[in-house]
């Protein structure tokens, strides 16, 4: 084995011979750190498979996906039907989300139902464990805590033993023994996903792995991790809600636009079957400035209150406060609110908000933005039975969206009655379908 001294880019993991002021590949200033390159060789290379096989594309015979049902819902939604057997996955997350809950609940379920889990623990010893594991009432006697950081005794033990499911908490922690840097390098984390990654193939056993992200909210550690693995989730928490979303950027076996949506209580993370119903709760008959709309995440569709205050200003210059959505599409709507309805917005403080901390990307809710500027501009209630669907061009025209049939059935499923649509939408439905074609006719027919 021998070493010699390299400069890795902390950012994107790009290595030279010699340090660099900007990375090239990345862009990114002051970025490269020294690290001791590690080269190994090929008789004790632990990438190297048993055999190397040629085949023709079309010889090469599939078999039935695999998949390790977690019995979670919302988690086997994100992964696309259940953890693929042999993949490696990343979840990733700020300090304090609940990374460790989220994957301490996920091995319960996998051993409650007779298949073994071991759980390496990287961060916190076995007492520390056992204390969450109680506050969440986990009690399956197939799971197994292994305290070690050696990432040479993690795979050993996984060959050995073949349990069902690995979990490794964290990839910063564990180290590589004839690597010389420290744990949480870039070369450490790099060389022992690698060594995950190929126990895992060889192995046919699902490993995930936890991640730390940096201040800039991306993963810590070179950006061949996120390369490497098979599966990347963020686990995501507003500030101040007790909604957690699960949401994969990287899946080879499933969709990226799935979510899976957990609520946090006394008793740790459960997962939010009706988010729905979660983010209407309590809702009141009639509202000034609140407006139902519905939003698709991956296949599901979701009904969310939108509200928009606007605070007359005698003098400076007018806030624009906006949570949820985005910025830009809300200063269009503004514009198109000037040009057609003849409002005036240059002496009002406006301030947007989606209710339960979720971020809208979807054009859909344009008319629901509309409908709670005109009702808090005007001091008028709007209906809470009142669900609006629709993109609004420049020049007011209401558009229909994609999978509106969809969103309707959820709309007709959560009780309301009546929908705000586009002229051509033709969908039967026992809802009454209040169809316009331009924003101009929206002050008649509904206030």
């Amino acid at each position: 084995m021998k070493k010699s001294a390299i400069f890795v880019c902390n950012n994107c993991g790009y290595s030279s011979l010699k340090w660099l002021g900007r990375c090239p590949e990345c862009g990114e200033y002051n970025t490269f750190l020294k690290e001791e390159e590690i080269r190994i060789p090929r008789k004790e290379s632990y990438r190297d498979f048993d055999e190397i096989k040629k085949s023709s594309l079309t010889d090469i015979k599939t078999q039935k996906e695999e998949r390790l049902i977690t019995g979670i819902k919302e988690v086997d939604r994100v992964f696309g039907g259940g953890i693929m057997k042999g993949s490696l996955t990343l979840i990733a997350g700020e300090p304090g989300v609940g990374k460790s809950t989220i994957a301490l609940v996920i091995a319960d379920r996998i051993a409650s139902s007779g298949r073994k889990v071991y759980y390496f623990a990287a961060e916190e010893s076995d007492t520390q464990i056992k204390l969450r594991a109680d506050r969440l009432n986990i009690k399956a006697k197939e799971l197994f805590i292994i305290v070690t950081t050696c990432i040479e005794k993690i795979t050993e033990i996984i060959e050995k033993e073949k349990p069902s499911l690995a979990i490794i908490d964290s990839i910063q922690s564990v180290y590589k023994e004839e690597i010389g840097s420290i744990a949480g390098s870039i070369t450490q984390v790099r060389e022992s996903c690698a060594q995950l990654l190929y126990t895992s193939k060889r192995t046919d056993i699902p490993v995930i792995i936890i991640g730390h992200v940096t201040k800039e909210g991306i993963i810590a550690g070179p950006k061949v991790l996120e390369h490497m693995v098979d599966t990347v989730m963020y686990f995501e928490a507003e500030k101040h809600y007790l909604f957690k979303i699960l949401r994969a950027k990287k899946n080879r076996f499933g969709s990226i636009d799935e979510i899976g949506i957990f609520e946090m209580t006394g008793n740790g993370i459960n997962e939010v079957i009706s988010p729905s119903k979660i983010f209407l709760d309590d809702i009141k008959d009639k509202k000034i400035g609140s407006s139902i709309v519905t939003v698709i995440e991956g296949t599901r569709p979701l009904l969310l209150e939108l509200q928009a205050l606007t605070a007359r200003r005698n003098f400076g210059i007018p806030q624009r406060t906006v949570t949820g959505i985005d910025y830009n599409r809300f200063l269009l709507i503004l514009a198109i609110l000037e040009k057609k309805l003849k409002l005036h917005f240059e002496n009002l403080d406006i301030f947007i908000n989606v209710v339960g901390g979720l971020k809208i990307y979807d054009t859909s809710v344009d008319l629901g933005i509309i409908l709670s500027l005109y009702s808090s501009i005007k001091n008028i209630p709007l209906d809470q039975k009142l669900v609006s669907i629709g993109e609004v061009g420049l020049d007011g025209e209401i558009r229909p969206v994609k999978f509106m049939e969809q969103r309707i059935n959820e709309v007709e499923r959560m009780g309301f009655k009546r929908c705000l649509v586009s002229e051509r939408v033709n969908i039967k439905t026992r809802l009454e379908l209040i169809k316009l074609d331009n924003i101009d006719k929206v002050a008649k027919e509904i206030f």
